[in-house]
């Protein structure tokens, strides 16, 4: 198992490797100066120099992408202080560290990702257990033709539409806000309900024919068959035995889900007006902020990566064959 998750934290550090490089190189495609919105519009060639040295952009792209990264593991000077590591710069528009700014931002997203994914992950495995206890049925039919109607739907459509029907018409949830679970859980439980609902939308029709398409497969499988001859009772096979079988495709999928899950959680953010690192990503790109765009770029890549090594792990745990891959 060691070795196992050693070979994929490497092969995790060269992805993050290539995703900063791509990020840093990209933002210089963008036919835009950061240092200009900072100059003002009557800013001379002279005052123009000096912000894009006090902003550290005035080296070759190679240079700055290099200083950038030592920064990262053994910190920087900057004009506007010294920036110990983890160094991630300081922001072009309010000159503040950008990892404190992310920091402050993050429990937003992740509050609203992973509340997400427990709605999905539980509503998407019973719906998809109940369809296929109940093969053949009308409800696995109604539960089929719902699951593939919401995997059509969007985001960006479905909360608006959301907002005005139950928050405004119907008035049964309160108005999408984020209140820290330390300051209220109730509070908090009460503000993300909404979005974690839209967001689990679209991932909970996959879960559910995932779920019913696996389990009916394991019940096909030989020792299930052998259980059933042994005279065991219909619920203890499909538990005991067929569940647990239909988990390992299941793992692996939301291994992978992880970064819609991420992306789809920063949409909703947008849709909410909810203030986590999808809509500081998209300022970012707006204002040319190169340093807080490649803070919240490699922090989502990370995440994403620790999670999906997390998830190898639990897959190696459930099959002992994956440690040999």
């Amino acid at each position: 198992m060691l070795r196992f998750l050693l070979r994929r934290s490497l092969g995790a550090i060269a992805i993050l490797l290539i995703i900063s490089a791509i990020t840093f190189f990209l933002f210089y495609a963008i036919p835009r100066n950061p240092a200009l919105l900072s100059c003002g519009r009557s800013c001379t060639p002279e005052q123009l120099a000096v912000v894009e040295r006090n902003l550290g952009i005035d080296d070759p792209v190679p240079v700055q992408y290099w200083d950038y990264m030592v920064g990262i593991f053994m910190g920087r000077e900057f004009p506007a202080g010294n920036c110990p590591a983890p160094c991630l710069g300081f922001s072009f528009t309010d000159n503040r560290p950008v990892l404190d700014t992310i920091l402050d931002r993050l429990p937003t997203t992740v509050s609203l990702a992973l509340g997400g994914a427990v709605v999905f992950l539980v509503v998407g495995l019973a719906l998809g257990m109940l369809a296929a206890w109940r093969r053949g049925t009308l409800l696995d039919k109604a539960v089929s033709s719902t699951s593939l109607v919401l995997s059509s739907m969007q985001i960006y459509f479905i909360g608006p539409l959301a907002m005005a029907v139950l928050v405004h018409n119907m008035e049964i949830l309160s108005q999408p806000k984020y209140v820290p679970f330390t300051e209220d859980p109730m509070g908090w439980f009460e503000g993300l309900l909404l979005p974690w609902l839209v967001l689990a939308t679209i991932f909970t029709a996959g879960y559910t024919r995932m779920s019913r398409a696996s389990l009916i497969e394991q019940l096909q499988e030989d020792h299930v068959r052998t259980a059933r001859a042994k005279g065991m009772s219909g619920s203890t096979v499909f538990f005991r035995y067929a569940w647990r079988g239909s988990l390992i495709p299941i793992v692996t999928i939301f291994g992978i889900d992880l970064g819609s899950l991420f992306g789809g959680a920063m949409i909703t953010e947008a849709t909410f007006a909810l203030p986590g690192l999808g809509r500081l990503a998209v300022n970012s790109v707006l204002e040319s902020n190169l340093p807080m765009l490649m803070g919240v770029m490699l922090f989502a890549a990370m995440m994403i990566v620790v999670f999906n090594i997390l998830v190898d792990a639990c897959y190696a745990l459930i099959d002992p064959r994956v440690r040999l891959a």
